[in-house]
């Protein structure tokens, strides 16, 4: 009747597990749990402090990662690690635990300051609107966080703490002999008392000010330089990577981006690269993660060669030293500082016409060549199948080894950002130098023995040789010889050699490059950072913290022709004079002082860096985190060595950039002794994507998924048909589904069981609205298998159940437990529909104990329903807090299994039997059985192989 005629059914079930039902349940309890604190989280001390008998208990820190506010709100795929993290929690606080577990807004960023360019409207209030949208949409879905510890990264109590930590990495250098982070005020004493050699030879005392700030620029772990950039004129701001799509050009604006030096702020991530490597091995991650960190860091062995050339020196770092004597050239980014200064006037005799790129002189082909190179992204420049292009600069090195006198290029193919920014090219044993080689007719000399026919006459070869497993020919000059060596023992070989000569030495290098860290933007936090007259840069003290964004008129960057190069940005926060030209008094003796501000911001990665901290000790206006309280929550402890969050669950597009700059501050401050947990997260998840079908047209358009007609297999919308492909769920693609359509059909306990029961948490699923239908009926029968739909009335029984009940329940229990633990949330859901099944086919009444703990297996997944079902089973306290049942060994085990028992291969008998049953006894029954008596027919036994209890095996004599 209810499928059928709907209205009727209500008639005749008023007190039916309705949507109106569940949104008034829902809505009730959501209330309720905010008045009284529920999902407080005490600490041992401070301002959230709490039940000392609580905090005792284990503790259990879960995050989610930051999200960002969009404008847009949420649609039903942003909520899938939440609800996630929520299930988890709830499992952990009824299975005895302290959990901390509450969510933060991540809110400076590059949306809302495009939304302030184009509107004019302060990116504060579009911001805090998002973030109010985005709670509300949070709080319908019953997530039970902290909400007391919340905070947005734009709350200037809250970047107070981010400027903060920049000074205190500022005013830090890395100690190489103790392998780890110092106070620069250290390496200032040394200077002065002579213990460390000032660079240059000149006393500490002798330099000027200019000189000292210069010299510790080097050292610092903060420190401003130029820097090779992603600049868009057209943007009129400096761009990161990931901003820039591959060909060059810029995501937003699709303007041309080109490499440019600019002044920048930049953190010395590189120094901690052996650290962030070596602290993955004690991480609880997945290994396609670590993985990905260990390829971005990429360390590698080998040697720094130096290539003599006009009284000077290139270097190159290689991991073939072994192959020197193949060296035929040289080549150099476009960006290298040499490049000028050997570029001589004029073409040197003899030079190849495809050399010169069909330029008079080396400086013209030089420059026109380095514009060329701007317009690439590194990306592009690297991509293997392109043609190789390059230009000689008209200088040439000599070859260590030998004393050959090689040409040097340019060319895009090699970065500044790896290595030296030059290497020594051997095109024999390396395709791309192969490559080049043959483009410019240079020569191609064979120095690792090849294991196929092609001979050691490189010139005939149609590729490169490569190999770390052969034997070294051709190999040896004035002093040293490596002919006949494995590749091992000719790196050894060479690099004594080298070091010996003072012309080289053993070293590792990464790929890992500082971490840009200035954007040329509004939105950002503010640098705590002034210059004197001299040009040297002070940080702030706390007391002036925070330092808080002027208003300003205008939020646009200064934007400029974007096929021009050759300018600059000009920043929003340096158009107000009044915030920029301040007279200050720093507190170091020198009285007050006119300085002028910083005007670049900081990147949105800043405050995403160290949040897990202020979750700890979120009222704190005194110190970054009380140490006692970083202690309680992430200190080291037996399993995790690194301390860390206890399970942190975000999506896997955050592999590498967010996940390491947040290890590398976590070190910083480690350090300097302000936090015992040298790494912020312990464990991680990768939670999948919930998908979406996208529909577009003829024209390859999205249409709106809503208006798809599906006729015989095929998808219609207005009349023509059009293409279905699962893609991602977004506006754009006219495919989202909002959080608020479907609690309003079927209330928030469906949605949050439907995204758990849709497959294993770390694995992608498509979205199909038709399907949570399923879970709002096993809502619906819970709520039947305790609730009368006639009267309302409980109908629970004060009686013990059966003992097939019991075997039901305590399965359930063992199963369910088993699988939050290892967040397997789709196989809890069928352990408790199983469940909820017997009972509703057994027909009876339900037995109190069974019904209660029903309820509470289900209250981590379904909260709502489950505290309503509580509180009518009698209960006045909140089913969040209540132990979470325990199994009764005696009935997880089945009773009886089925064992086999085979006569010459074939199965003539099936026996019920206990599962403790020993060998020995299940061969006394198998042989006693009459069937088996019946196929043995007298015939001796050669054999019995059992496997209780559920194989018996005879083979006849």
């Amino acid at each position: 009747m209810s499928e059928t005629n709907p209205a009727a059914a209500e008639v005749a079930a008023p007190h039916r597990y309705t949507a109106a039902v569940a949104a008034e349940i829902e809505a009730r309890w959501q209330d309720f749990w905010d008045a009284d604190g529920t999902y407080a989280a005490p600490n041992p001390k401070g301002d959230l402090a709490g039940d000392p008998g609580l905090v005792a208990k284990p503790k259990k820190f879960i995050m989610d990662m930051f999200p960002y506010p969009s404008g847009a709100g949420l649609h039903v795929g942003h909520p899938l690690g939440y609800i996630a993290t929520d299930v988890f929690a709830r499992f952990q606080r009824m299975t005895g635990h302290n959990v901390l577990h509450t969510l933060g807004f991540d809110a400076f960023g590059l949306p809302a300051e495009q939304h302030a360019v184009q509107t004019g409207e302060h990116p504060r209030v579009t911001t805090e609107a998002a973030i109010n949208n985005m709670k509300s949409q949070l709080r319908r879905l019953g997530l039970g966080h902290d909400k007391r510890r919340s905070f947005a990264t734009i709350d200037p109590d809250y970047y107070k703490w981010t400027q903060w930590i920049f000074v205190q990495i500022f005013n830090s250098w890395y100690d190489d002999q103790a392998k780890k982070a110092r106070p620069i005020s250290e390496l200032v004493a040394r200077f002065e008392s002579g213990e460390r050699a000032v660079p240059g030879g000149r006393s500490w005392d002798a330099l000027s000010a200019a000189e000292r700030a210069d010299v510790l620029g080097e050292y610092r772990l903060a420190y401003a330089s130029d820097a090779p950039v992603n600049w868009c004129p057209g943007l009129g701001t400096v761009l990161a990577n990931e901003e820039v799509t591959s060909d060059g050009r810029s995501e937003r604006g699709n303007f041309p981006v080109f490499k440019a030096k600019l002044r920048q702020w930049n953190m010395r991530i590189t120094a901690y690269a052996d650290r962030l490597l070596d602290d993955l091995n004690e991480l609880d991650w997945p290994e396609a993660i670590k993985l990905q960190q260990r390829n971005w860091i990429g360390r590698s062995e080998g040697a720094r060669v130096d290539f003599p050339i006009d009284g000077e020196a290139i270097t190159v770092f290689t991991t073939r030293q072994d192959t020197l004597f193949g060296a035929t050239y040289m080549v150099l980014a476009p960006e290298h500082p040499l490049v000028e200064k050997f570029t001589p006037a004029a073409w040197p005799e003899g030079t190849h016409d495809v050399w010169t790129g069909g330029h008079a002189t080396p400086a013209e082909a030089v420059a026109a060549y380095r514009a060329q190179a701007a317009s690439k992204s590194d990306v592009e420049r690297q991509a293997e199948a392109k043609d190789k292009t390059g230009v000689f600069t008209g200088a040439f090195a000599t070859n260590p080894v030998n004393g050959e006198q090689i040409p040097v290029f340019i060319a895009d193919y090699v970065l500044m950002g790896y290595g030296t920014g030059a290497i020594m090219a051997v095109p024999a044993h390396d395709t791309r130098d192969f490559a080049f080689a043959r483009a410019f007719e240079l020569p191609i000399r064979c120095v690792v023995e090849p294991s196929d026919d092609r001979g050691t006459d490189a010139s005939t070869w149609d590729d490169a040789f490569v190999s770390y497993d052969a034997k070294i020919v051709n190999s040896h000059g004035e002093g040293v010889s490596l002919d006949g060596l494995g590749v091992t023992d000719a790196k050894a070989r060479i690099t004594e050699w080298l070091q010996g000569k003072g012309i080289g030495e053993g070293t590792v290098n990464f790929r890992l490059r500082d971490w840009l860290f200035s954007r040329q933007r509004y939105w950002g936090e503010p640098f705590p950072i002034v210059y004197d007259e001299d040009g040297i840069a002070h940080s702030l003290p706390e007391s002036m913290l925070p330092l808080e964004l002027p208003e300003v008129e205008d939020y646009s960057p200064r934007t400029f022709d974007p096929d021009d190069a050759d300018t600059s940005p000009e920043t929003p926060l340096s158009r107000n004079q009044d915030w920029v030209d301040v007279t200050l008094d720093l507190g170091d003796g020198r009285g007050p002082r006119p300085y002028r501000r910083e005007t670049n911001t900081m990147p949105n990665w800043a405050g995403s860096c160290w949040y897990e901290l202020r979750y700890l000790d979120p009222h704190n206006s005194e110190k970054l985190v009380d140490p006692e309280i970083e202690q309680y929550w992430m200190g080291p402890r037996a399993g995790q060595p690194h301390g860390g969050v206890d399970l942190y669950v975000g999506g896997a597009e955050h592999a590498v950039l967010h996940l390491l700059y947040a290890r590398f501050w976590s070190k910083v401050l480690y350090d300097l002794g302000h936090i015992s947990s040298p790494e912020p997260f312990h464990k991680l998840y990768n939670q999948g994507m919930i998908q979406a079908f996208v529909y577009r047209d003829s024209r390859g358009f999205p249409v709106p998924a809503t208006e798809i007609e599906e006729r015989d297999g095929a998808f219609f919308h207005n009349g023509e048909q059009v293409k279905r492909e699962l893609g991602k769920m977004g506006k754009s693609l006219k495919n989202a589904v909002t959080p608020e359509a479907i609690c309003e059909e079927y209330g928030a306990d469906t949605l949050r069981l439907y995204e758990m029961a849709m497959g294993p948490l770390d694995v992608s699923r498509p979205w199909d609205t038709r399907a949570v239908v399923g879970q709002y009926r096993l809502l619906q029968r819970l709520w039947r298998n305790v609730v009368d739909e006639a009267t309302g009335e409980v109908t629970v029984v004060d009686a013990e159940p059966d003992e097939t009940t019991l075997r039901a329940l305590h399965k359930a229990i063992d199963g369910v437990r088993q699988d939050l633990e290892g967040l397997r949330f789709n196989t809890a859901i069928a352990k408790v529909t199983e469940l909820n099944n017997h009972l509703t086919k057994a027909g009876a009444a339900v037995p109190r104990p069974v019904a209660e703990s029903l309820v509470l297996l289900i209250a981590p997944l379904a909260p709502h329903i489950a505290e309503e079902l509580w509180r009518k089973l009698g209960h006045t306290d909140s089913v969040v807090h209540q132990d979470f049942p325990v199994a009764d060994p005696r009935y997880v085990v089945d009773e009886t299994v089925t064992c086999v028992v085979q006569v010459k291969g074939k199965v003539k008998a099936r026996l019920e039997v206990s599962p403790a049953i020993s060998d020995d006894e299940l061969e006394k029954v198998a042989l006693a059985d009459e069937k088996v008596v019946a196929a043995l027919d007298g015939a001796g036994i050669r054999k019995v192989i059992v496997r209780a209890p559920k194989l018996v095996n005879i083979v006849p004599a």
